[in-house]
């Protein structure tokens, strides 16, 4: 048994069974992968892979907990050469990012731009995706961090903890008749057609839930994962726009932004990162950075 193999294993299982993909993954051949994977096999007793000829079709039950075992195993060793890195070269290294565009465009910029100025030699990178796929890039170490609202705290591979809290407002052109709206109640709201985030982004799901709570239904006509999608479209008159509170900035001059505290639940953004993991200095003094800016903002 030896690391080679565990790699292999953890491999094929990202690359849904493909060997092929998972040879390319490998710079390897895939009768390499196959061999491998039988000599593993056969060292622990049992079959890890459901066979269909040369085809690998599902993980055993065997397999399915040896996977497991596979990723804590190789985010030990990643642990293991973080701590090497960390007293050679302190203030040097690659932190990877992970973000929603919102956490991306509206959060980071004022802090990454503090931490590259403080670690120069540390190369920094943003992936952004949806929740589910930043929470899988850090489980799978191709990230360090992922900030998101949703989805990360349901993975018990990840340690979360919550950044700052937020509201949405709801945005309309300044000729909109709810632009000077006294008291905006969901009812007001419901008789316009929104423009809002994709489902799986920035709070949707609290939106649905709380229209659904008080009985009305909405006339969602567009839906996006970028908040200046949405803006764009509000100003095209396509509909009401609801959007984090946060999004909100001074380039938005032609808006009027209603504050809907009163009316959608706190939302909480968090950040994850992989259980047992270390975290090198200048990755914890990022985090404290942002949480820090973010809970004074």
């Amino acid at each position: 048994m030896n690391l080679q193999q565990v790699r292999y294993i953890r491999e094929i299982a990202k690359q849904d069974l493909n060997l092929t993909q998972a040879a390319l993954a490998l710079h390897t051949s895939q009768p390499g992968v196959s061999r491998q994977v039988r000599e593993f096999e056969d060292e622990l007793g049992v079959d890890l892979f459901v066979r269909q000829g040369k085809r690998l079709t599902a993980l055993t039950p065997a397999g399915q907990a040896v996977v497991k075992i596979c990723e804590r195993l190789l985010g030990e060793v990643d642990s293991l050469k973080r701590v090497g890195r960390e007293f050679a070269d302190a203030d040097k290294g690659e932190l990877v990012i992970a973000a929603t565009h919102m956490q991306a465009r509206y959060a980071l910029p004022q802090v990454v731009k503090a931490f590259l100025k403080k670690y120069p030699n540390v190369r920094l990178s943003l992936r952004q995706g949806a929740p589910r796929e930043l929470a899988e890039m850090v489980i799978a170490g191709e990230a360090d961090l992922a900030i998101a609202t949703e989805t990360l705290d349901r993975y018990p591979e990840l340690v979360t903890e919550p950044l700052y809290r937020w509201h949405h407002c709801v945005i309309v052109p300044k000729s909109h008749p709810l632009s000077s709206e006294k008291r905006l109640t969901l009812a007001k709201i419901a008789q316009y057609p929104i423009v809002t985030y994709d489902a799986a982004f920035s709070g949707r799901s609290a939106l649905d839930e709380t229209f659904a709570a008080a009985g009305l239904d909405i006339d969602l006509v567009l839906t996006a994962i970028d908040t200046d999608v949405i803006k764009t479209y509000v100003r095209e008159g396509l509909g009401i726009g609801i959007i984090a509170g946060m999004a909100v900035d001074s380039r938005d001059h032609d808006l009027v932004a209603i504050d809907g505290a009163k009316l959608f639940p706190e939302r909480v953004t968090k950040l994850a990162y992989r259980k047992n993991a270390y975290l090198r200095g200048f990755v914890r003094d990022f985090i404290g950075s942002l949480a820090t800016h973010l809970r004074t903002k």
